[in-house]
């Protein structure tokens, strides 16, 4: 059961409450770990802040779990505002239309995710 807890997938959102405000990231993808010696239930995963598209960090899904980060939506958040003029390519092309509604998660994909924790400081 708690394997199942700690498996991340591709295109699922986690957030983490920081000293200012709650931020949130993507997962952009999930890789096998680096170096010849690596525990292979040790997968590496791509996160990419949802408000910095071009701040990328890398972790696993045991140390993501345990830092504090919370599932907030399985579904993907795709961003259609361009931020800068140059045409910059942060992440891959999405798998499907950005305006589909999930009536699961209640919002479309181009909609930002409510927190699930009410942010203290905002």
């Amino acid at each position: 059961m708690k394997d199942q807890m700690m498996k991340v997938q591709t295109g699922e959102i986690y957030g983490k409450q920081t000293s200012s405000k709650f931020v949130m990231y993507n997962v952009l993808k999930i890789s096998k770990p680096k170096g010849t010696k690596a525990d292979p239930s040790q997968e590496v995963v791509t996160l990419q802040n949802i408000d910095n598209l071009l701040s990328l960090f890398e972790t696993t899904a045991q140390k993501l779990i345990s830092s504090g980060y919370l599932l907030i939506s399985q579904t993907p958040y795709i961003d259609l505002t361009a931020s800068t003029l140059k045409k910059r390519k942060a992440a891959k092309k999405p798998t499907r239309c950005p305006l589909t509604f999930d009536f699961l998660e209640a919002r479309a994909d181009s909609e930002r995710p409510a927190p699930v924790l009410v942010d203290l400081f905002g």
